[in-house]
């Protein structure tokens, strides 16, 4: 059967595979494989993330399938624009102190977001952007809103990358959010091809009684300031004056075709 260019027919395959990978994993006894949304998901929670900001599209299907089948499942928020999911993103890593995350479809839902992933660039928020791209197999053939997206986001974000492999997702989303987190702070752009995203691969191995859970590669907080210096810092916030305090400022006014003594010019003392 030939595989259409788009999300349906990376889909329709997806779908004729699952059955196998389950009778697979039930007969070998171990976990069934699962769809890169789901490690996706499943990476981003082990970073404490609980809400995922977005604007529905058939590329990133697998991370809504990943986030309400997750135990427990992952808020899915739903806006009217890709830049709301960013700057709602934005705010909550700004309240929370945690990296927010923002999931944007493909082609013009990706330049949707640019100018709100801009200001998380100005701000030095921790804002963890995923999205998915036409897949790899017909890549340059103009599939359904194919772009490179990395290149447009590499002079905004810390990091723009795509991810190829369904079993380097996980690893992939936990790089992201470290480096967002990471001093200096910033946003960070992944997208994955449809074939990583859609795709199947078997989770790493538990131990025994735990849940599948990515460690977290968030780096350490960085210390807390010495409260001496702290002191320091707002005595001297406490002493300073407004710029200009205290002082009068002459400033010389030319009033045209309002001719006086002294060339025209009038002085004044401001305060």
């Amino acid at each position: 059967m030939t595989r259409a260019g788009n999300v349906a027919g990376v889909t329709e395959a997806n779908q004729d595979s699952v059955g196998a990978g389950a009778a697979r994993a039930t007969r070998d006894g171990g976990e069934a494989p699962r769809h890169g949304g789901a490690r996706a998901v499943a990476a981003a929670r082990a970073h404490d993330v609980s809400t995922m900001f977005t604007l529905s599209g058939g590329h990133v299907f697998p991370l809504y399938d990943g986030a309400v089948k997750a135990d427990p499942p992952m808020r899915l928020i739903d806006v009217r624009h890709e830049q709301t999911a960013v700057f709602a993103a934005e705010a909550t890593a700004r309240l929370t102190r945690r990296p927010g995350l923002a999931v944007l479809t493909a082609g013009p839902g990706v330049t949707n977001g640019i100018s709100a992933i801009t200001t998380a660039h100005f701000n030095g928020s921790a804002v963890v952007v995923l999205a998915d791209r036409a897949p790899d197999y017909r890549w340059g053939s103009g599939s359904l809103q194919e772009i490179d997206h990395p290149l447009l986001l590499a002079p905004v974000t810390k990091r723009a990358w795509t991810e190829h492999r369904a079993d380097q997702v996980s690893a992939a989303v936990g790089e992201a959010f470290r480096i967002a987190a990471t001093a200096h702070q910033g946003p960070v752009f992944l997208d994955f091809s449809l074939e990583a995203l859609f795709g199947e691969a078997a989770m790493p191995p538990a131990a025994p009684g735990q849940p599948h859970r990515p460690a977290s590669t968030m780096a350490p907080s960085a210390p807390a300031p010495d409260p001496a210096d702290v002191d320091v810092i707002a005595g001297l916030l406490a002493r300073r004056q407004p710029p200009g305090a205290g002082a009068r400022v002459r400033c010389v006014a030319r009033r045209g075709g309002d001719r006086r003594p002294g060339g025209g010019r009038r002085s004044c003392r401001c305060p």
